[in-house]
């Protein structure tokens, strides 16, 4: 039962951290408005490990490195912090466990970041029904434009309705159950 609660605990508090780490990489690599309240609060969650670090570890070609670092340091904590409160024994299991730990923390990145576009296209859709002006929308915008924006030139609307979230939700999916899943169930095989 404890462990139960210890497992929830580490994936709540690790899985928002690197959710939010890799909101703010988006963000910024999508150049959603910062001034947003949305954004901001990204920011605020995250600028007490991103500050440091960042002096640290500089931006490459344009991108955030040291938030991406970060988000895959969380993953990576989560997943030994998972097999530590199980009680696996981590310190003589070998070199493979380490490589397949750094293996599904970055599965755990793709899967996350996979997630974040889909909810928010999914998002952008339903507030473009009920209220297409409210605070989110321009961060949702520029985070779901890449995706949609090329779709949008080939996939034409069926009597007046947008089908690209369709696309993205059936692709995002897709990927998920092909290639992320097998992945991670490969990585799995060797524990």
């Amino acid at each position: 039962m404890i462990e139960n609660a210890l497992q929830f605990l580490l994936h709540t508090l690790l899985g928002l951290f690197t959710l939010a780490l890799l909101l703010r990489f988006y963000l910024q690599l999508t150049r959603a408005p910062f001034q947003n309240p949305v954004s901001q609060a990204v920011i605020a969650v995250t600028n007490f490990v991103v500050k440091p670090v960042r002096r640290i570890i500089p931006g490459i070609a344009g991108l955030d490195a040291s938030t991406l670092l970060l988000a895959f340091i969380a993953q990576l904590l989560l997943q030994i912090g998972s097999l530590w409160i199980r009680d696996f024994p981590l310190l003589v299991a070998g070199n493979s466990i380490w490589i397949a730990l750094a293996g599904l923390a970055f599965v755990g990145l793709l899967k996350l970041s996979i997630y974040i576009f889909l909810y928010a296209v999914l998002l952008q859709a339903i507030l473009s029904w009920i209220n297409p002006y409210t605070i989110v929308t321009p961060v949702l915008d520029a985070l779901t434009r890449p995706l949609i924006r090329p779709l949008r030139n080939r996939i034409p609307a069926a009597g007046g309705f947008d089908l690209t979230p369709l696309v993205v939700f059936i692709v995002a999916q897709l990927l998920l159950i092909m290639v992320i899943t097998p992945m991670e169930q490969q990585l799995l095989r060797l524990f």
